[in-house]
């Protein structure tokens, strides 16, 4: 793929004020004085008003960088991973395509209760109002004030006097480079930013909650075979011991079939561990408490069994959808823009001044017109010798815009390589999968006959042995098998982008 960079020269507009010679007179009057004639600073007012009015700001203009995807995945598609559309619905509520409503129930709890969730509702709260406070530089500020104080001069004659005011204070700094409008762009584009983080922790927070859930009963099903195989041992231990006591076989094949029942039996306090943690961690996804879960789940259920088809569409289709890939692109607009506030240090402030008010010397006399008092004005500031403070700033915003435009890139890589090693694993643990369900299904034959021709003394206890252990560690791996290709399926679709649609409670479960 290629990414064409953001254009980053200040555009060619009436604004470009690289060379200030070129500029407006009211801009070089504004250099060489600083106090002029009330028609001149109406004029000055006017023309700076006019001058906000065309919209030009310094600073680049952001671009939003060109992608050009591959046309198809690599890796071969199979196992029912096909190349069609993605469906925007099915994408949007992907868990219901595995058919399971406590999964369903639990991912609209999750929702609901996830502590990351409402710590990422909070950041787009705290975007949301950043951006109001940079709006609010764009209008004039007021302020009311209020004084009354009392003085007394030195001396053998001092008198005591007292004076009163109250007043309005204006000032509005007009943004005639725009680097407030720069400013908002730039927290506009933050608090995009910050949607597509809550975004993305949406898609993770739903997968993990289905990883775990199946993890939970992936656990459920190894206890199953693992209990299963110890029943099945028990009676080949019986068996034997019956044997030795006829005096049929050696005290040898005794203790051989206790070990390896006992193997069996310690292998179950491990996987009743792993369920009591996989329920524990899928009650804090939840934000609940630890064991809020178990009663819900004490019920063995079987893995869920995936779609028979999953639709994962093209590349092009991946990177407008990935709430990371958007984020980094927003990120790199707002850095844009922060150059562009950077940049309008560079130039003069204008700035609208006035105030009215009231003061007299007695307070029965504050509300006379005598007391009126006003003052009107422009004002303009420019900031002369700062030893390249504010190039240095603007080279320091360039390197982050650049440094932002590397991590889009990079996010780019990595959600397409997520996508293909999630295809690969998908369409390869099927194989496994079929692999080991023949495996299993050869050494449930193999027990059966191995204990025959034990009972009719053609073979050795070894081989009843080795029958078994071989059963028991096949179907382990079966069961984790099919629990994988489940999660394999969930690891696609997070890949995918899917499950960021904002979601609401009565609409979770649907």
């Amino acid at each position: 793929f290629q990414l064409a960079r953001p254009r980053a020269s200040i555009p060619s507009r009436p604004c470009d004020m690289s060379n200030l010679n070129a500029a407006p007179w009211f801009l070089r009057a504004g250099r060489a004085k600083t106090k002029l004639g009330g028609f001149r600073w109406a004029r000055l007012a006017l023309l700076a008003l006019l001058w906000i009015s065309a919209g030009c700001a310094v600073g680049p203009n952001y671009v939003r960088p060109e992608i050009s995807a591959p046309q198809g995945w690599h890796a071969a598609l199979g196992g029912g991973a096909t190349a069609q559309p993605t469906d925007a619905q099915v994408l949007a509520s992907w868990w219901t395509t595995l058919e399971d409503p406590i999964l369903t129930r639990l991912i609209g709890r999750a929702v609901q209760g996830n502590l990351d969730l409402k710590k990422a509702q909070a950041r787009v709260r705290e975007a949301r109002a950043r951006r109001g406070v940079s709006q609010s530089d764009l209008f004039p500020t007021l302020k009311a004030t209020g004084s009354a104080t009392r003085s007394r001069n030195s001396g053998e004659a001092s008198t005591a006097q007292d004076s009163y005011a109250v007043g309005l204070d204006a000032s509005w700094e007009l943004d005639v480079f725009g680097g407030v409008r720069r400013s908002v762009e730039a927290a506009t584009a933050d608090l995009q930013a910050s949607e597509e983080d809550l975004r993305i922790v949406l898609v993770s927070l739903l997968g993990e909650v289905a990883l775990n859930y199946i993890e939970a009963r992936t656990f459920q099903a190894r206890l199953a075979v693992a209990e299963a195989n110890l029943a099945a041992q028990t009676e080949t231990y019986e068996l034997t011991a019956v044997r030795v006591q006829a005096g049929l076989t050696t005290a040898l094949d005794l203790e051989q079939a206790t070990y390896n029942l006992e193997n069996t039996r310690s292998q179950i306090p491990t996987l009743r561990s792993g369920l009591e943690e996989a329920k524990n961690r899928l009650a804090i996804l939840l934000g609940e408490h630890p064991g809020a879960v178990h009663a819900e789940l004490a019920e063995r259920q079987p893995i869920p069994v995936p779609p028979l088809e999953v639709a994962v569409g093209v590349p092009a289709d991946l990177l407008r959808r990935r709430p990371d890939v958007r984020q980094a692109e927003r990120k790199l607009a707002a850095q844009t823009a922060q150059i562009g506030v950077a940049t309008a240090e560079l130039y003069p402030k204008f700035s609208l001044l006035g105030s009215i008010g009231l003061s007299a010397l007695d307070l029965t006399k504050l509300v006379s017109a005598a007391s009126r008092t006003y003052s009107i004005g422009p004002s303009v500031s420019w900031r002369l010798f700062d030893a390249g403070a504010v190039r240095k700033n603007i080279q320091v915003q360039s390197a982050l815009q650049e440094q932002a435009l590397i991590q889009y890139e990079a996010t780019v890589l990595t959600a397409l390589e997520e996508v293909e090693n999630a295809l690969v694993a998908f369409v390869e643990e099927q194989r496994r999968r079929e692999a080991l369900r023949e495996a299993s299904r050869a050494a449930e034959r193999a027990v059966a006959l191995a204990q025959a021709q034990y009972g009719a003394g053609m073979v050795d206890f070894r081989s009843v042995l080795d029958a078994e252990r071989s059963l028991l560690t096949l179907q382990d791996q079966l069961a984790q098998s099919e629990g994988t290709v489940t999660s394999n399926v969930v690891r696609l679709y997070k890949a995918l982008g899917g499950g960021w649609t904002p979601l609401v409670a009565g609409e979770a479960g649907s």
